[in-house]
């Protein structure tokens, strides 16, 4: 399961390092500590924040011709032995992205996987590093 540190977890949903940790406090969720005893948060409990956010800005420097960008979070996964239904939460926003099951293993998605959708006409189109944010 991924991991996010407080200040990713509360960039992701658009908030204050100060407000997530109200958040968890208000659900009586104690944060974790990764091996470098850095807290973190089960990228699940982000995922679960995440539908009362707004989105982060987009810092990369990757030029490319999509300009729709939403940084976001998975929230749901539906997926058969061919396709997949990929739920995000970007912001204020849910995305759905549907892709082949192929894909959801090769990108190594799950509940809480940082994500951003880019969007070009009507496909949408999930970018994962899927070594960032592991503990």
């Amino acid at each position: 399961m991924p991991h996010l540190r407080i200040s990713d977890a509360a960039a992701l949903t658009g908030v204050s390092d100060d407000t997530f940790r109200r958040w968890l406090k208000s659900r009586d969720l104690e944060p974790l500590t990764d091996d470098a005893g850095r807290m973190v948060v089960p990228g699940e409990w982000v995922a679960d924040f995440a539908r009362q956010a707004t989105a982060p800005r987009d810092d990369t420097d990757v030029l490319r011709s999509a300009r729709n960008r939403f940084p976001g979070i998975v929230t749901a996964i539906k997926k058969d032995a061919v396709m997949a239904q990929v739920d995000m939460q970007c912001g204020p926003f849910r995305v759905v992205s549907l892709l082949s099951a192929e894909a959801v293993d090769e990108m190594r998605l799950e509940v809480g996987s940082v994500t951003t959708a880019v969007i070009k006409s009507t496909n949408v189109i999930i970018e994962a590093n899927p070594g960032a944010h592991r503990s």
